[in-house]
């Protein structure tokens, strides 16, 4: 019998296993670096999941003719500050839905954000879906 010629271990590594993995692992990150935007606002997003209670947001839009609306009472822009106190001041969970028609000049939501903004309230930018 010949016993030296069945136990002979070879040095070899097959790579090819290794190369699957990091091939796999290249393509993750490349996919997963294109959906990182550096530029993009921290903004807190409704969840699309079940219904949204509408008593925990209030709605604030803006029309094409700029007037303010709270839910679907119109205000006047210097009134606009202690109406949205007084809304969040008896939940301070609630959060502001802003809805700006398309052409409202920026200058108009971005007074809304800085309301927001010093009060800390929550917004939420609606948009139309594509």
């Amino acid at each position: 019998m010949n016993l030296r010629g069945r136990n002979k271990v070879t040095a070899e590594f097959n790579m090819s296993s290794m190369t699957d993995i990091v091939f796999l692992l290249l393509i993750f990150f490349m996919l997963t670096s294109t959906m990182v935007t550096t530029n993009a606002l921290d903004l807190v997003l409704p969840k699309a999941k079940g219904k949204t209670d509408s008593n925990k947001n209030i709605a604030v839009s803006i029309n094409k003719k700029l007037e303010v609306f709270i839910d679907k009472e119109a205000v006047p822009e210097s009134e606009l500050e202690s109406k949205l106190i007084t809304l969040v001041a008896n939940d301070e969970n609630k959060a502001i839905i802003l809805r700006a028609e398309e052409g409202v000049p920026i200058e108009k939501a971005v007074n809304v954000l800085d309301i927001a903004n010093r009060n800390q309230i929550k917004v939420v930018l609606a948009v139309r879906p594509k």
